[in-house]
């Protein structure tokens, strides 16, 4: 008998319930972000030399956001800031790949029925209570409640394809592995969501027209097509974000390789180790047993082939970096973004700590070009003013890159917490251009006065002038350790070295002063050479204190 399809119905069956499960997918994992990201930059900091920790880390972290993504951004950022290695970030990438399989374990349980109730109870948790936190906790039942209600508009659209012949003829051309893993892949590449095609699998597994070793295939070239997402993820990012990406490649190419020979025993295994419902027959019992089996094989195999590769994270990272070698930087690139990743937008969280990390690359530099810049100052040629006077212009740059990325991150919604640090990064990354500002040109400027009126600062100013610069530089570093470390009592020492700074400049001016013989030029010149220096790293001191205080206002509660 000729089964007649309703095409209509089949395709926007399929599509419309696919489009609610990928949009509840991101208002879940969006949602997850928010409320978690606070506490998972630090959990992945946690991570030691133990590579079993790392990948257990790693399981977590991303089961909690559904991302892998994220969670090798923010390992991305710890390589690049030398808070971890590459080989323990091996260990971490190997575990997100544990953690990806949890939504394909969620989805196995009859979750379907329980989409409408899910969804009115996450409509009225997001959208009646006025605080943030319960609003966010309400827009992830709404999307857990999409991402059910779209599995199951999938399966009832799809169930007449048990009895469609060119389906199931169709289906039979995918018996062959390879052919099953390439459709496999092929599909997650173009969804960018491995999670779908799980969800595909699993429904028409359970409808019982895919055998357990064609779903198992599938499933396996959704490993491989998921890396297409973090492939694409990385084009234009730094070296680190390269490798992290090339390693989760290989990890899971590598993975396929060795398990797509031994499907059949997989499944045997899969088999043994699911629950079985012995007492149904035909499609009902595809329709009990088959979903678990897919997500217990997805697990499974995420879990040997870790346990396999966690021995080799060196290697694997020595192989990476061999194959995305480091390539010296331009004169104009020494402060190029490093952090800056616009993955991270949706969690908003993250993306202050990346914009403050980048911070830091900042201030370190102006620091050392506040050390560079005195020198000079005090007796360098031209040329070395050229020097000093080029090391802003990547000053200039970064910030112009941190406004823009800090912007953005104003644009999403941030906690009464997230508010006033946002500004208070703002405020810093302007006070570290401007004081780049003052020693490219102020410093350059006196400096450029003392060639042309030949002056020469006498030894014993030169040693005064340097122990006050020394002071003013310790402030300046402390100023913006004290703000990436969220050290307190370090912000508040550099307040109070406004006393005993100011103090130093008046006596060196009042002492400097006294050795200026009456009516002599030449010392007249060199002495107001000499006040001006103080002036301006007095500025520069203030500045500094400045910075200081964006760690000792106080948060709200």
């Amino acid at each position: 008998m000729t089964v007649e399809l309703d095409h209509f119905a089949l395709w926007t069956g399929l599509f419309g319930g696919m489009a609610l499960f990928l949009y509840g997918m991101d208002v879940l994992t969006v949602s997850l972000k928010r409320a978690a990201g606070e506490h998972l930059k630090d959990l992945l900091g946690r991570v030691t030399r133990n590579r079993f920790l790392g990948a257990g880390v790693g399981a977590l972290v991303t089961g909690i956001v559904n991302s892998s993504t994220v969670t090798t951004v923010i390992l991305v950022g710890f390589i690049s800031a030398g808070l971890m290695s590459m080989a323990q970030s091996v260990a971490v990438i190997m575990g997100a790949n544990i953690g990806s399989t949890v939504t394909a374990q969620i989805l196995a349980f009859n979750v379907s029925r329980f989409a409408l109730p899910i969804l009115t109870l996450g409509f009225l948790v997001a959208f009646v209570p006025k605080g943030e936190r319960t609003r966010e906790f309400g827009r992830m039942l709404l999307g857990a409640g999409l991402v059910f209600y779209g599995i199951a508009v999938m399966s009832e659209a799809m169930a007449p394809l048990r009895a469609y012949p060119p389906f199931i003829d169709f289906i039979k051309t995918l018996s062959h592995p390879l052919p099953a893993a390439l459709a496999g892949m092929t599909f997650t590449a173009l969804v960018h969501s491995s999670a779908a095609t799980t969800g595909v699998v699993i429904v028409l597994a359970g409808q019982g027209v895919m055998s357990l070793e064609t779903a198992i295939a599938v499933a396996l070239g959704a490993n491989v097509g998921t890396c297409a997402t973090a492939g694409l993820a990385a084009i234009g990012k730094p070296r680190e974000a390269v490798r992290a990406a090339l390693v989760h490649v290989l990890f899971n190419v590598a993975g396929v390789a060795i398990w797509i020979g031994f499907i059949p025993e997989l499944a045997e295994i899969v088999r043994a180790v699911s629950p079985a419902a012995t007492n149904l027959t035909g499609s009902a019992r595809a329709a009990a047993e088959a979903p678990r089996q897919v997500a217990n094989a997805h697990t499974i195999f995420n879990i040997v082939n870790t346990l396999l590769f966690i021995g080799f994270t060196t290697q694997i990272a020595r192989l990476v970096e061999w194959l995305v070698p480091d390539r010296p930087l331009g004169a104009d690139e020494p402060l190029a973004p490093r952090f800056l990743d616009d993955n991270l937008l949706s969690t908003p969280a993250m993306a202050l700590d990346s914009a403050r990390r980048e911070i830091g690359r900042m201030g370190d530099y102006v620091g050392a070009m506040l050390e560079r810049a005195l020198p000079a100052a005090l007796s360098g040629s031209r040329q070395a003013l050229y020097a000093i006077e080029a090391m802003d212009k990547p000053v200039d740059g970064l910030h112009r890159a941190l406004i823009a990325y800090l912007s953005r991150i104003s644009a999403t919604p941030l906690t009464p917490d997230q508010a006033p640090v946002l500004m208070h990064l703002v405020a810093m990354t302007n006070d570290l251009e401007h004081l780049a500002d003052r020693i490219a040109t102020d410093m350059t400027t006196s400096a450029r006065k003392r060639i042309d009126e030949r002056v020469v600062i006498a030894p014993d100013a030169a040693s005064r002038i340097t122990a006050y610069h020394a002071a003013v530089v310790k402030a300046l570093r402390d100023a913006v350790t004290a703000v990436m470390t969220d050290d307190h009592e370090l912000a508040t020492t550099v307040r109070n070295m406004k006393h005993g700074v100011t103090d130093m400049a008046s006596q060196i001016s009042r002492e400097r002063f006294g050795h200026v013989p009456k009516g002599a030029q030449n010392a007249i010149r060199g002495y107001v050479r000499e006040v001006e220096l103080l002036q301006i790293l007095d500025g520069i001191f203030k500045i500094a204190r400045r910075i200081a205080r964006t760690e000792l206002v106080p948060e709200p509660a």
